[in-house]
Formats: C-alpha cells, structure tokens, sequence
C-alpha cells in the first residue's frame, strides 16, 4: 500500500479516470453521440429480448438458449437504467428520457419503478456503507446468515417483507408500503405471474387441475407459461447474479471514505454472474469514483483505470469481507 492519506488516493484515482476518459473521447469521436448511443443499445437489447421470445414461441429454439439469451439481454437494460438515474441520456428531452426508463422497466419487471430507485440510488451514494444505504441492503448487503441472504438475493418481495421490521428500526424514514407500490403496476404484475405460476403448478401435484380446470384458466396459464421463459426466469438469473456481485462487492460497516465503500470483484468465481449482470463487479467501483459515465465508457476505460485503484488502496476480491456480512476490515 502506499502512505498517501485516503483523500489523496481518491484524487488521483478520480483524475486518473476523467483523463482516460477524454483520451477515449478523442480517439473515438462516436462517444461524442452520448444520447444516440443510449437509444440505439436499448433498442437493439429490446430487439434482442423480442427476439428470443419469437425464436422460443415458434420452437425454432429451446426454452433454455431463450433464457440466458433473454438474461443477458435484459442485464443490458439494467446498466442502462443505471445510466438514466444519473441522466446520461436525453436529460434535456423528457419524453425520450422517460420512454427509456419506461422500457427499461418494462425488460425488468421484477424492479421497483426507475423513477423511485433514482431517489434510492443517490441516497446509495451518499450512504453507501452505512444502515441508511436501503438499495443495497434490499439486495442482501450485511446480511450474515447465507440462507437469509439467498432468499433476500432470489427474491425481491420475499426480502422487503423479511427485513421489513428491521429496516422500519434502522432506516430513516422507510415505509414497506413505499418501498411496495414503488412497483406497482409492473413488479405487481411480474408477481402475480410468477406465484401464479408456482402455486399452478404445485397444486397440480395432488389435484389433476390441467384435467379439470377451465379452459380460460388454462390459457391464462399458458400465456403465464410462456412469460415464465420469456421474462420472468431471465429476470430472476439475471437479478440475482446481480444482487449477489452487487451485495459482495459493497462493504457495509466500518466505511468512513470512498476508498472503502467498495472493493472490485476479478475472481473467476465470479464469472458466471458478471455473464448476466454485464462484468458488474468488476467496473462498478468506477461508478463509485465518477458517477456519471456511461457504462460502455467505464468498460472501455476499466482495463487501465483498474491498475490505478490497485495502486491507489482499492482493494480486489476481499473474501474475507463477504464472510464477515460485508464488515470493512481497517487492518
């Protein structure tokens, strides 16, 4: 480690990243189309995701190449919602800002709305490390016991109603109900399908409801079936790969800087998630430094800007920490 303070390794991380930035935006002078860029990814990962929901309803391919197609798809979504909630696309056009959160929403239903998370997202950043952090505590951060913190990752609903009465104690100004129609209607509606679809289909364990059931019932199940390969199963890998990387990178406790709030993921262990969470824990700590970038910059600058932190005190894969739920280890 070298002997600079905390805050002098923030700064030469931070100038070192914005320098890396401009080089790229002078060598590559379509960065400059920030907003057109934006649009375009989004509209080829919807195009992809509808794709692969054609593809599987025609039976040209399988429902499992559809889901991790459809996963990877929609983890492009989430990087740019990410991108939205700091206003990297259209921040002067409203419509096209909001048409983008609105679909990007749409790919991840199993999410509280864009527009709710933005308020919760940049109290992350002002909070982060801390018991008032309620976005990554959502996800599992702190959370010590693994059974707990699988079921938090799995599912979203199940999570808010475990820790509801906890975080009512420790969060200033949290409300289940708050947090609970943030979603509405389109988590409420994701639910909806997926317990529908569980409940379905373990009843028809004891009772031969495909038999006896009526046919509007059976269509609906159909149409929910369908979805469930479609839509809600990629959201739920996809979601989970990333409340897991997200929930293991971030400390929660004893954060007193920058420089502590996160550490960044490169173990192969970790491959398989940054697969549907697009190399998440390996460039988030970035956002950390310099908010607002667009992911694809922090991905093309990653490379470089990882050897600084390195240099600079940020620490790599600390296991350690993840056992401990999260806990920042001075020494």
């Amino acid at each position: 480690m070298n002997q600079l303070s905390a805050k002098q390794n923030i700064q030469a991380i931070v100038k070192a990243i914005k320098t890396e930035e401009v080089l790229l935006r002078e060598k590559h002078p379509l960065l400059a189309h920030q907003n057109t860029l934006g649009l375009a990814i989004l509209l080829l990962s919807l195009g992809a995701l509808i794709g692969a929901g054609v593809l599987y309803y025609l039976a040209i391919i399988p429902a499992w190449v559809c889901i991790i197609l459809a996963a990877i798809a929609t983890s492009i979504s989430h990087e740019l919602e990410h991108d939205l909630i700091h206003k990297q696309y259209f921040s002067n056009l409203p419509f096209m800002h909001n048409f983008m959160m609105l679909t990007v929403w749409l790919m991840r239903p199993n999410t509280v709305s864009p527009w709710f998370r933005r308020k919760m997202h940049l109290h992350h950043h002002k909070t982060s490390g801390t018991q008032q952090d309620l976005e990554e505590r959502l996800v599992g951060n702190g959370i010590k016991n693994p059974f707990l913190r699988a079921a938090v990752i799995m599912d979203g609903l199940l999570g808010l109603t475990i820790n509801a009465k906890r975080f009512k104690k420790e969060i200033d100004g949290f409300s289940f109900f708050k947090v609970f129609n943030a979603g509405f209607p389109i988590a409420t509606s994701y639910f909806i399908v997926l317990y529908s679809v569980i409940i379905f289909n373990i009843a028809d364990l004891f009772i031969p409801l495909t038999l006896n059931s009526p046919e509007w019932l059976l269509n609906t199940m159909n149409v929910f079936e369908f979805l469930m390969v479609v839509l809600i199963i990629p959201n739920i890998i996809r979601s989970s790969s990333l409340n897991f990387v997200t929930s293991s990178m971030h400390y929660y406790g004893g954060v007193n800087n920058m420089l502590e709030q996160t550490h960044v993921l490169t173990s192969r262990l970790f491959m398989p998630f940054h697969l549907f969470s697009f190399n998440f824990g390996k460039t988030h700590t970035i956002h950390h430094f310099v908010p607002n970038q667009p992911f694809y910059l922090r991905q093309m600058l990653s490379e470089k800007i990882l050897k600084v932190m390195a240099q600079h005190n940020v620490r790599f894969n600390d296991f350690e920490s993840i056992k401990n739920a999260n806990a920042y280890n001075p020494n």
